[in-house]
């Protein structure tokens, strides 16, 4: 009997996540730790990743964190991490790191990275299949669609691919020319 995996949106596994910036959380310059930054990025984004997988998700790769300015103590932060697509056992998760401070309110994008997970199934720990992304809107679309160039290129940097066999990469450069 062959069963179809039905598809979820976006929206369905959205998560945003809110971090009030302690001094603890800081170096000695009262500046947010990259690595603290990170660790909430990777709660996120496994929150919504499980969410969407309805199983337990472990982190297998992160793409290009960079730090455009400095987060002080004080400042809140507000982490927005949805679903791009999912292929067989993996799913991609895209987030916008967004600052603010109490007074002003004003929120200013900080940061944006991509998490891939692997969703594993709880009685064998092994990989489990993940329902595909029902993008729907145009923004949801544009990042599924350019989900298999980021896989491509995280397998290759990987050593998991052979870039004459990353055929999207490869038609995307062509198609620059």
């Amino acid at each position: 009997m062959s069963h179809k995996i039905e598809g979820k949106t976006v929206a369905e596994s959205k998560t945003v996540y809110t971090q009030l910036i302690m001094p603890n959380d800081t170096n000695p310059l009262g500046n947010l730790m990259g690595g603290n930054l990170m660790r909430w990025m990777d709660i996120a984004a496994g929150i919504c990743a499980a969410k969407h997988a309805n199983s337990n998700v472990v982190t297998v790769s992160v793409d290009n964190v960079s730090f455009k300015e400095a987060i002080k103590v004080g400042d809140v932060i507000t982490i927005n991490a949805q679903v791009t697509r999912a292929f067989n056992t993996s799913v991609e998760v895209f987030l916008e790191v967004f600052t603010s401070s109490i007074p002003s309110d004003i929120p200013k994008k900080s940061n944006n990275a991509y998490f891939t997970f692997v969703a594993l199934d709880s009685k064998t720990m092994r990989p489990a299949r993940i329902r595909p992304v029902v993008p729907l809107t145009e923004d949801e679309v544009k990042r599924y669609e350019g989900a298999t160039r980021r896989r491509d290129l995280r397998l290759i940097l990987a050593g998991k691919m052979d870039p004459k066999d990353a055929t999207d990469l490869r038609q995307f450069f062509r198609d620059l020319d």
